[in-house]
This record gives structure tokens, C-alpha cells and sequence, in this order.
């Protein structure tokens, strides 16, 4: 397949452009290689990719592109003739939502109109997208499942995601376009974002600078790992959402639709108090870590905790790497990308 992959410079999406390629597909990439966090970080994700794609044969293209720029991806889409899109661009982290609050709109809504228009205009088999695991906001029952309704979010971020999926399903049900969004928990792992948690505490901890521990560490987190995100990303791309048969108005199931749109919750399933993550991270440096011990962030939940059944019973997969496991590969990583 020929396949969108945008936010290629990302996380995520230098992980799933890798994957795709690693098997055969075409990829595509697109970013905006903006400086919200390091761009050398960016630059040398997209080095990789194609070093991967050299090393395999693979067919690795990219274009730098603002996913908010509607000429610029209205030529893509016709120039291109993709299959199928994963759509991972997006303005990141709950915390700078509350500092610059447009980033979001022009990112995550802007950019994913631009996107839905794609696919409608060019006969996409398939999109699907980030979403997330702040869409849950201010419930309360543990494990979030897709079939809870989400509709008190917390911070702008987790708004714009719970839009995205609205705006999804109104496009799958107007114009048949079968869409799929992944609500990720808590992502970390080899060639991570430096504004996140893992990140920062290695950098930190290196350093001999304190690390500053949200909640004073008692928040629970479903730490995923890379490697387990982009196996369900690429195998729900796969399967292309259909409608549920026995979708109801008047009971309506949030995770299903009578048109082909689906979510679903990709998570570890298993919670770690943040200050167990941390001591795992100090027995990887075998170093222990300063904390500046503080209350919780506005815009933050207390807990996450992932229900995957329906990726289980729909895709067949259930993410299973460790915690111990996944920051040992995240260490080693880092001490080899930054020689130390």
C-alpha cells in the first residue's frame, strides 16, 4: 500500500513509518519540523527512517508540510493517489495547552479538517488517527473504557482529540469514509519527545538536576511502550472500521456507530504509581534521583488506566511489554543517542 503517514518527524510517527516500511508498504511522510520541542531531535527521526528504508529497500518520501496548510494538502492528496492515511500530527502536551491555547486549534482542528477533506476528495480505504487517553477528562471509573461516554475534558488538548473524533464520525456517516481512532496511554520508548516524562527525568537525573514530580508521585499512569502502540496502529490500519450492525440510537454505544467508524484504547493495561516508574528509571542509571515534590497540574487526571478489550476482541492485540523492560530499552537508547 501507499500510505499518509503525517507527523512522520514525530514519536509515534517515525516508529509507524518505519514499521509500514519494514514490511513492504510505500510511505509518505509529512511534518512540520516546528520547534515546539528540539528539531535536531525531528531531523535525525527522519535520518533514521531513511537509513531503515535504505537498509530494506523500502520507498521512504517526505515533504514538509504544515497539516494546517489547506492548499498545500489539497495538492498532496491529488498528486499522490495514497490508500490508506495514519494521521499522528498533532499540537502535543495537556500542560502547553493552557499556555498557547490557538496551537491546538490550528494543529488538531484545523489540520485534521484538512485531512477528513483528503480523504473524502480521494477514495482514502481507510484513516486512521491519534486520539487520546485525556478525552476521559473527569471520569472516574476504572479502566477507561471505550464504551463510557467522554464528554468532560480537562484541558484544550483533550477537547480538541474528543473533536477529532467527532468530526471523524460525521464524515464516516455522511460519506462512508471508514475512520478509526486510537486513544494512546501514555506513550514512552526509544526516540521520545523531550517534553515528556521519561525524557525529562533521564535528562535531569544525568545532570544532577531535580526532576519535578507532579501530584507529589502518587498519580497512576498506563505507561505504554512504543513498540506496542505502533503494533496496534499498524494492525487496526488493517482493518478497515465497518459499521456496527446492532448500533442503537436509542441505547448508542460511544465506541461503535451505525456508519464505519470505530475507537479504540490502546494501553498497557496495568497502572504504575509515578514513583515507581521513577525508581525503575534510577535502577536502569543506577543513579537516584533528586524530586521537587509538587501538587497536581491544572489540566491533569489523577489516574489512567486502559480498558483494551475491544482491541482484543475487534484486532486480536493486547500491548505487553513491561515497564522494567521498556525503560531499559529507553535507557539504552538514550545513553547511545546522546553518549552518555
Amino acid at each position: 500500500m501507499k500510505v499518509l503517514v503525517t507527523g512522520a518527524a514525530g514519536f509515534i510517527g517515525a516508529h509507524v513509518a518505519i514499521k509500514l516500511l519494514q514490511r513492504g508498504d510505500q510511505v509518505f511522510g509529512i511534518d512540520n519540523l516546528n520547534d515546539y520541542y528540539d528539531v535536531s531531535l525531528k531531523e535525525a527521526r527522519l535520518q533514521h527512517i531513511g537509513d531503515q528504508a535504505a537498509g530494506r529497500g523500502g520507498e521512504f518520501q517526505f515533504q514538509r508540510l504544515d497539516v494546517a496548510d489547506r492548499k498545500g494538502m489539497e495538492s498532496l492528496f491529488a498528486r499522490e493517489g495514497f490508500d490508506r492515511v495514519v494521521h499522528l500530527a498533532a499540537q502535543a502536551g495537556v500542560r502547553y495547552s493552557l499556555e498557547n491555547p490557538h496551537a491546538y486549534i490550528e494543529a488538531n482542528i484545523v489540520g485534521f479538517m484538512n485531512i477528513l477533506e483528503g480523504c473524502r476528495h480521494h477514495d482514502i480505504a481507510h484513516l486512521a488517527y491519534a486520539s487520546s487517553s485525556s478525552v476521559y477528562g473527569a471520569n472516574r471509573a476504572l479502566p477507561f473504557s471505550v464504551h463510557d461516554n467522554v464528554d468532560h475534558p480537562l484541558s484544550l488538548y483533550a477537547a480538541s482529540k474528543k473533536a477529532n473524533e467527532l468530526m471523524a464520525h460525521t464524515y464516516s456517516h455522511l460519506y462512508g469514509i471508514p475512520t478509526t481512532g486510537l486513544r494512546f496511554f501514555t506513550v514512552y520508548g526509544p526516540w521520545g519527545r523531550p517534553d515528556m516524562a521519561l525524557f525529562n527525568f533521564t535528562r535531569n537525573i544525568l545532570a544532577g538536576k531535580p526532576i519535578n514530580v507532579f501530584n507529589y508521585g502518587k498519580h497512576r499512569r498506563d505507561f505504554t511502550y512504543v513498540d506496542d502502540i505502533v503494533e496496534g496502529v499498524v494492525r487496526v490500519l488493517d482493518r478497515v472500521a465497518q459499521a456496527n450492525p446492532d448500533w442503537r440510537g436509542e441505547d448508542p454505544d460511544p465506541a461503535t456507530s451505525n456508519a464505519p467508524w470505530r475507537v479504540y484504547n490502546i494501553g498497557n493495561s496495568q497502572p504504575v504509581e509515578l514513583l515507581k516508574y521513577i525508581e525503575a528509571l534510577e535502577k536502569a542509571l543506577g543513579i537516584k534521583a533528586k524530586m521537587n515534590l509538587l501538587p497536581l497540574q491544572p489540566g491533569d487526571v489523577e489516574d489512567t488506566f486502559a480498558d483494551v478489550d475491544a482491541l482484543v476482541e475487534d484486532i486480536g492485540y493486547r500491548p505487553t511489554t513491561s515497564v522494567i523492560d521498556g525503560i531499559d530499552r529507553f535507557v539504552s537508547w538514550y545513553r547511545e543517542f546522546y553518549n552518555c
